[in-house]
Formats: structure tokens, C-alpha cells, sequence
């Protein structure tokens, strides 16, 4: 069996990213038509800030992130190993992936939420649109990292592969997804903290004068925040840090440690991670017998089903085959005709949509653009100042991490926007208090892809590197240039894309703020999309969007894919 290797990332521009362009201002348009049929308000619960109410509130919000976690690791599995694994596909899904994950979670409001309030009944509409809504805040770090995972996997564990003509099933199991496990791991975590931070937009928002809540520790946290209880915000904070320890502790601390099995080492690790939950759930004889009686059979079934089929098998009859395969190319290409002519007609009708707007409305949207994007920069190069060194720190030191871990993971998951509002306020009597606060929420949004991303790529440096390195008496920045930046590297770029798309979307809460009754702004795009969304203002909210989307790609394409590509060439544990 042929492995296909991937070969360097494109960085050019081709048809497949102006389709997706295309499609992307379709479906904006299609999100600005539903606003404006949609009904003035969709009924929700009156939000109680009675203390009693939190351990409720809790439960929904828990089952909320654990619905999008599920949506978004069957994604990442199915969406990565295609763009991995398929050429042809790539090079259409990777452009897909570049504007999804630019799109702020605040523009897709109009096309998620009121297209399922319009198909789903009232309460069910709201509650899938705001799982929707934390699977998108969710899903792109996780399938980034899956998917530079498998494309930088050792060549002689390919080659292994193809000598004992593993199919793609078995090649999966045995290969793929081990290797990809420990990534796979903390961009989970870095995932669920992403969706904490975001879940008070997704419970709680307006849109055009329609309001739409849900019961939950966002809603709860943002009832509180624009009454202006403080009492209430730390009270549900308390909450919400209780439910981020207990999930440290019984679900992420465990995955921590089972994940390092799959360290690529041959030497034993001094002080690999442990969890007392798990030693303890190994202890289980129930749980041993459940696992015999349901995961090993149904693991074993899909190995006789799909493992059993010899590699580059073929169709014993190739007539019908052929005929087949014509046929399903013939219904491909209708079907892509069609595609095409609703995405152009879409496109067409949102140009003219935005062609109302004014010239000085235009350079408004330049001009926010230019200031988003240098408070993004200066996030970007605090957050790598100090998340490099300490993450490095983490990840080469086990007994540091077993200390620290916890400690990181509240932090990552309390969600900055609960807190803002009262940050801002302390910064408004300085000079540039705002913007001050704005790139310190940015700061609070991207630092944390960075700093999950190194610490998985020091855990996965195998041991015995570590061990040569010290032997050859490398140290100091030598020790950095030659060894630990080369070992890093790939991680490192799946954390600075998606920190980068995480500091665009952080813009968002960053730069328009309500509190206590009051608005509070400065110049952005973040701003521009808050408030057009809350207003009402589509044209406006598409053009900005459609801005930020333009910039974060590009962005992408020039800088980051390049790096991309560098990664695939270079730096290999091979």
C-alpha cells in the first residue's frame, strides 16, 4: 500500500477559496433575510440571580458544552483525516477551514439561530443554535491540531504501515489517532475552556431588538453583569469554577495521563502525569467488565468489518463499477452545477444588499479594521512572550505540571468576559483605559491556544532526546535554537493560527462592553459587528464581517500556511 505524504500546504489563492468566499456571503445574506422576518422576541425563561438556582443553571450549561464537544470531536475526526488523507479534498476543505474559523461566533447569530428557530420549535430552536454556537467556538482549534497532527506523523511509522498493508481502518487505530492522541488531548481542553469563554454570548443575546436567552451559567453570569450585581457575578463565578475544578480533576487530569501512553519514546519517563481518578477507576472490577462487554466487542466488530478488508482492495466486477462510477460522477457534477449557480445567485444578492452602503460607512470599516488588527498584534506578541517559555517549562517538567496543570486549566476556562465588565471599569479613569481593556480581553482569549499547543508539543518529545541533548552538554539558547524551537515547532504554529483566528472572535466582547445599563466602545471591527448585530444594522454587520474574514485569511495564507508548509518539510521526528 502507497501512503499518500502530504505535500506542502498551498498559499496561493485558487477557485476553491473564491467559492468559499462566495458560499460564505451567500449565507450571510440568507441570515440577514431570516432577521428580518423573524418575530420580536422568542420566549425564554426570566433569568433568576436567586444562589439557589446555580447548581441548575450548572447542569444545563455542563450538557450545552458536552453536546458541542461531542459535535466537534466527530468533525474533527472525520474532517481532519479527509484533508489529511485526500489531496483533492484538501485542497477545498483547508480554505473552508480558514474562513470558518475566522467568522466571529456574533455573525453567525442571524443564520444559526434564526434559521433553527424557524424550522425547530421555539425552545428547541434556541437550544440547538446555542449548541451550534459553542461548537463553533469549540471545533476549529481541535480540527487544526488533528490535522497538522497527521500530516507530520514519523515517515518510517507510515512506511511500517505499508509494510504490513494496513488498510485506512487499521492505519487509523494503530497509527493515526495514537499518534495525534496527546495533541488531540489538550486542544480539547483549550476547546472546552474556548466554549466557557464564549458561552455567555451563546446563552444570552439580542439581535435587532429580539431577545433570546437560555438558562445557564452564562446567561446567569450576564443577567448579573448588566444589572450590575457584583455580588451575583462572583457568586456564579464561584460556580463555575467549582464545575471547572471538579472537570479538571475527574475528566481532563485522567485523559492527561491516559494520553501519555502514546508518547513517542524509548525511555521511561521520571515523572510521567498521573490522576488519582484514574488509578482509582482502574481499581474498578464493574468498570473493567463493562469495558469487556461493550467497548471490546464493539471494538472487534469494526475490526472484522472494516479492519479485515486487504489494503488497495478493488470491485470484483468492473463493468458495474465503471458504470457506477460514472453514474455518481454524472450526479457529482449536476449536483455541483447546482451548488454553484445558488452560491453565485446568493453572492449577488449580497453585493447588492451591501452596495447600500455609505462611502463613509466604508472607511469606518477600514479604519476599524486597522485598529483590530494592531491590538490582535500586540496580544498576539505578549501571549508568545511569556506562553513559550512557560510552556516549555510545563511540558518538559512533569512533577511542574502535575503542580501547575490544575491551576492553568482554571484559569484557561473562567471566562474573561464575566469578569471584564469590572476590569473595564477600574481601567476607564487612565488614558486609553478602553483600548487598554480591549487588547487585555483579546490577551485573555488567545494566550491560552499558545500555551495548550507547547505544552503538548514538550510532552511530545520523546524522552530520549531529552536525555542525548543533556549528554552532549547542549545548553542555554543553543539548547533552544537546535533542539526545543525545531521539537515545538508544528505545535507552535497550530497554536499561533488558532490563537490568532481566537484574538479576531475575542475582539468581538473586547471592544463593546454593556454593564450596569451602559454600552461601553471603542473603535474596531469587534465593536462594529457587537453593535450592528444588537442594533439591527445587517448591511453593516455583513461588511464587517466580511472584512474580518478577508483579513484573517489572508493573514493565513501569507504568514501562517507558509509556516504550515515549512513544518511539513522540516520538522519531523523522523
Amino acid at each position: 500500500m502507497q501512503v499518500r505524504r502530504p505535500s506542502p500546504t498551498r498559499v496561493s489563492v485558487g477557485v476553491a477559496d473564491v467559492f468559499v468566499a462566495l458560499g460564505l456571503l451567500a449565507v450571510l445574506y440568507m441570515g440577514v433575510s431570516l432577521a428580518f422576518g423573524a418575530p420580536p422576541r422568542v420566549a425564554g425563561p426570566t433569568i433568576t440571580l436567586d444562589p439557589a438556582a446555580l447548581p441548575y443553571y450548572g447542569l444545563r450549561s455542563l450538557l450545552r458544552m458536552a453536546a458541542a464537544y461531542a459535535l466537534s470531536l466527530a468533525f474533527t475526526l472525520i474532517y481532519g483525516y479527509v484533508a489529511a488523507r485526500n489531496r483533492r479534498a484538501e485542497m477545498v476543505m483547508l480554505p473552508v477551514l480558514d474562513i470558518l474559523q475566522s467568522v466571529p461566533i456574533l455573525s453567525l447569530l442571524p443564520v444559526v439561530v434564526l434559521a433553527l428557530v424557524a424550522i425547530a420549535p421555539e425552545g428547541l430552536g434556541v437550544e440547538l443554535a446555542a449548541i451550534v454556537l459553542i461548537f463553533t467556538s469549540q471545533v476549529w482549534n481541535m480540527t487544526f491540531a488533528f490535522y497538522h497532527s497527521l500530516i507530520t506523523i514519523p515517515r518510517e511509522m507510515l512506511e511500517a504501515a505499508g509494510v504490513f498493508r494496513l488498510n485506512w481502518w487499521m492505519r487509523f487505530k494503530s497509527v493515526e489517532l495514537p499518534f495525534a492522541t496527546i495533541s488531540l488531548v489538550w486542544n480539547s481542553m483549550m476547546s472546552w475552556a474556548g466554549g466557557w469563554f464564549f458561552l455567555m454570548a451563546a446563552e444570552q443575546f439580542q439581535l435587532g431588538g429580539r431577545d433570546f436567552q437560555l438558562p445557564g451559567l452564562g446567561s446567569y453570569l450576564k443577567t448579573a453583569a448588566e444589572q450590575g450585581n457584583i455580588s451575583a457575578l462572583l457568586l456564579g463565578l464561584a460556580a463555575l469554577v467549582v464545575l471547572i475544578v471538579a472537570l479538571d480533576q475527574l475528566v481532563w487530569r485522567p485523559a492527561i495521563a491516559w494520553a501519555d501512553k502514546f508518547n513517542l519514546q524509548t525511555v521511561e519517563e521520571a515523572e510521567p502525569p498521573r490522576s488519582w481518578f484514574l488509578d482509582f477507576l482502574s481499581r474498578s472490577v464493574l468498570l473493567e467488565h463493562l469495558y469487556g462487554w461493550t467497548i471490546v466487542p464493539l471494538g472487534e466488530a469494526l475490526d472484522r468489518l472494516i479492519g479485515t478488508q486487504p489494503a488497495g482492495s478493488v470491485p470484483t466486477s468492473r463493468p458495474f463499477a465503471k458504470r457506477k462510477g460514472h453514474f455518481l460522477g454524472l450526479i457529482g457534477t449536476a449536483a455541483t452545477v447546482v451548488l454553484a449557480v445558488v452560491v453565485i445567485y446568493g453572492a449577488a444578492q449580497a453585493i447588492t444588499f451591501m452596495s447600500g452602503l455609505a462611502f463613509d460607512q466604508w472607511l469606518l470599516v477600514l479604519a476599524a479594521a486597522l485598529a483590530t488588527f494592531l491590538r490582535v498584534a500586540v496580544a498576539l506578541a505578549i501571549a508568545l512572550a511569556w506562553a513559550l517559555p512557560v510552556g516549555v517549562a510545563i511540558g518538559t517538567n512533569h512533577r511542574l505540571a502535575n503542580q501547575l496543570l490544575p491551576v492553568v486549566q482554571v484559569a484557561a476556562s473562567v471566562p474573561a468576559t464575566a469578569l471584564f465588565p469590572v476590569v473595564l471599569l477600574l481601567l476607564l479613569g487612565i488614558p486609553g483605559g478602553l483600548n487598554i481593556a480591549a487588547v487585555l480581553l483579546m490577551l485573555l482569549g488567545t494566550q491560552w491556544y499558545l500555551l495548550f499547543n507547547i505544552i503538548a508539543g514538550a510532552m511530545a518529545i520523546p524522552e530520549d532526546l531529552r536525555y542525548t541533548t543533556e549528554s552532549l552538554g547542549i545548553r542555554g539558547l543553543e539548547r533552544w535554537r537546535s533542539f526545543i524551537l525545531p521539537a515545538i515547532f508544528p505545535f507552535l504554529v497550530t497554536g499561533m493560527i488558532t490563537a490568532t483566528g481566537g484574538a479576531w472572535n475575542a475582539s468581538v466582547v473586547a471592544e463593546y462592553v454593556l454593564f450596569a445599563g451602559n454600552v461601553y466602545q471603542t473603535l474596531g471591527l469587534g465593536a462594529l459587528i457587537a453593535g450592528s448585530s444588537a442594533s439591527g444594522e445587517f448591511r453593516l454587520l455583513m461588511a464587517s464581517t466580511l472584512t474580518m474574514v478577508a483579513i484573517v485569511v489572508l493573514i493565513n495564507r501569507l504568514v501562517w500556511r507558509r509556516l504550515y508548509a515549512l513544518a511539513e518539510a522540516r520538522f519531523h521526528l523522523d
